[in-house]
């Protein structure tokens, strides 16, 4: 069966995110998380324009490049995940049954500062296979934020922006802001 030339994507069967492990978007880590209540995945490009204008009449626009918003809800979040969002630690005292685990965001210092994450979603397609949206170099911006009340699941949600990302090799290196991926047969997110 050929690709069909219009996808159909359907649903958010899966979500991943990967730490970047340098501060230049050049290294990924060699696992990812795994956010498997994950609600929505919305992204959307950007360009701020710069206008000249002259004789009481606008001569041109020039773009100031691309960004991609971006922003997730999930149904609970690992503190692992929290930390790949928002930077801090977390740390694991005890042994079972009385094991503490610990989230710590500090507000000055390495720690305080929001880490660059890859965002990998998967949809799977009424046509067959699925599509990818993978977004690179992504920094929460925006607010990061839950709610715990009477009666609902705790649904954090976080925003940001994605700024490109020189892990892609090429010839000349590509700046990567994002991809969207059309598998014939669906494919695992690894």
């Amino acid at each position: 069966m050929a690709l069909n030339t219009i996808p159909l994507p359907y649903g958010l069967r899966d979500l991943k995110i990967t730490p970047y492990t340098d501060a230049t978007r050049t290294v990924l880590a060699g696992s990812s998380i795994d956010l498997p209540n994950v609600q929505t995945f919305t992204f959307t490009e950007a360009e701020d324009f710069e206008d000249l204008r002259g004789d009481d009449q606008l001569q041109t626009s020039h773009g100031k490049g691309p960004v991609l918003n971006w922003n997730l809800e999930n149904g609970g979040l690992s503190f692992e995940a929290y930390a790949a969002i928002a930077g801090g630690t977390v740390t694991t005292t005890g042994v079972t049954p009385n094991q503490i685990k610990t989230f710590s965001k500090d507000a000055v210092g390495t720690n305080a500062v929001r880490p660059f994450f890859k965002i990998e979603g998967q949809a799977i397609s009424d046509s067959g296979g699925d599509v990818h949206g993978v977004v690179y170099a992504c920094r929460a911006t925006g607010d990061i934020k839950g709610e715990m009340k009477d009666g609902a699941f705790l649904i954090p949600t976080s925003e940001g922006k994605s700024y490109g990302s020189k892990i892609i090799s090429g010839t000349p290196p590509l700046n990567r802001l994002y991809d969207f991926v059309q598998n014939e047969t669906a494919v695992s997110i690894p």
